[in-house]
C-alpha cells in the first residue's frame, strides 16, 4: 500500500469516528432545546387562519426521528437514518426531505465561499511576496498594514461596511438576495448578470476577510524561507532574480495550501452572518431558519453538513501537503 493510500485509510477512519461523535452530540443538543416543534408547527398554522382539524393534519409530517417514542429509540432511528443518507423530512418545508433541502442552500454557499477564498488566496499570496521581500520599505509596511487592519475586523462588520458604502451611500450594487425576481431563472444573459451583480458584495466580503489572514501568513512564510540556506546558495552562485524569487514562492507557499484546504471548510459554517445580512438563502441562513421554526431535523443536518465539510477539508489539506511536499514523503518513506 502507498503512503497516500495508508494516509488516506487513516483519515478516513478518524473521519468517520468524528463524524459518529458530531452527529450523536448534535442529537442531544437538538433534541434537548426547549420547545415542541409540533406545537408551534400548529400554533403558526392556527394564526395563519386553518381550522385546527386542518392544522393538525398539517403538522403530522416525519422527523428525522421518531419524536413519540423514547430517547434511544429516537436515536437509534436517527443513525440508522443517516447510515442510509436518510436525514428525514423538513418539519418547516412538509413533504421535502432534508437533504434535498440542504442540497439547493449549499450552491448559494459553496459558489461565493469559493469564489471569496480563491481571490483572496491569490492576492494575498502575491502581495505577501512583495511585502516581505520589500519589508523594510515604505510599501511594504502599508501592505502588511492593511493586512493586520484587514484580518482584525469581524466578517459581519465588514459586510455591513459595504452595504453601507455600496448599496447606501453609492447605491450601485444590489444587497438583498441572490437574484433580481424580474429575470427568469434560466441560462440567459439577464439571470447570469443579475446572479453575478449580487454576488459581488457576498464575494468581496469573503475575499476582504481571508485577504489580511493571507498576506500576513505569506509574509511571515517567505520571511522564513529566505534564510535558507539554498537561497544562500543560490544568490553566490549568480542565479538570475526572477529563479530565485520562483524559488522563494514555491516553497513559502506550501504550507498555505493546507490553510486554504481548511479555510475552504470552516467558512461553511462562518457563512451564518453574510447571508444573514445580504438575505442570501445558503446554508447559514437555513441553519437560522431552522432554528426559528424549531425544525430539528433540518437543523441537525445542517450541523451534520458542516461537520462533514471540515472533516474532508482537513483530510484533503492533509493528502494535498503530501502530495506537494517532497519532504514528507521521504520523511513517512525513512520512517
Amino acid at each position: 500500500m502507498t503512503i497516500i493510500a495508508r494516509r488516506l485509510a487513516g483519515h478516513l477512519a478518524r473521519g468517520l469516528v468524528m463524524i459518529l461523535v458530531v452527529a450523536t452530540i448534535s442529537f442531544f443538543i437538538v433534541n434537548n432545546i426547549p420547545g415542541d416543534p409540533m406545537a408551534a408547527r400548529y400554533e403558526k398554522l392556527i394564526e395563519q387562519g386553518m381550522s385546527p382539524e386542518a392544522a393538525a393534519q398539517g403538522v403530522k409530517v416525519l422527523y428525522g426521528f421518531l419524536p413519540t417514542g423514547t430517547l434511544w429509540e429516537q436515536y437509534t432511528d436517527y443513525m440508522s437514518g443517516l447510515v442510509r443518507l436518510d436525514l428525514g423530512v423538513s418539519v418547516s418545508r412538509p413533504g421535502t426531505p432534508v437533504l434535498d433541502v440542504l442540497g439547493e442552500a449549499a450552491k448559494w454557499t459553496v459558489l461565493p465561499v469559493l469564489a471569496g477564498t480563491l481571490l483572496s488566496f491569490l492576492v494575498g499570496i502575491m502581495l505577501g511576496v512583495y511585502a516581505a521581500i520589500k519589508r523594510t520599505g515604505k510599501l511594504g509596511d502599508a501592505l502588511a498594514i492593511s493586512g493586520s487592519l484587514l484580518h482584525g475586523i469581524p466578517q459581519y462588520v465588514l459586510a455591513m461596511l459595504l452595504v453601507v458604502i455600496f448599496a447606501t451611500l453609492i447605491p450601485i450594487l444590489p444587497a438583498d438576495g441572490p437574484v433580481d425576481i424580474l429575470f427568469e431563472p434560466g441560462f440567459n444573459a439577464g439571470y447570469i448578470g443579475s446572479l453575478i451583480e449580487h454576488a459581488v458584495l457576498p464575494v468581496a466580503t469573503y475575499a476582504l476577510s481571508a485577504y489580511g489572514g493571507w498576506i500576513l501568513a505569506m509574509k511571515s512564510s517567505v520571511v522564513t524561507v529566505l534564510g535558507d540556506d539554498f537561497i544562500l546558495a543560490a544568490e553566490l552562485r549568480g542565479m538570475k532574480r526572477s529563479i530565485i524569487f520562483r524559488y522563494i514562492a514555491r516553497n513559502a507557499i506550501l504550507p498555505l495550501f493546507t490553510i486554504l484546504a481548511l479555510s475552504l471548510g470552516l467558512l461553511l459554517g462562518g457563512a451564518v452572518f453574510i447571508e444573514k445580512i445580504f438575505n442570501y438563502p445558503g446554508l447559514g441562513l437555513l441553519l437560522i431558519s431552522s432554528i426559528n421554526d424549531r425544525d430539528y431535523a433540518l437543523m441537525g443536518g445542517a450541523f451534520l453538513l458542516i461537520t462533514v465539510a471540515v472533516i474532508v477539508a482537513n483530510i484533503v489539506a492533509d493528502l494535498f501537503y503530501a502530495v506537494i511536499d517532497p519532504r514528507v514523503r521521504s520523511g513517512e518513506e525513512a520512517g
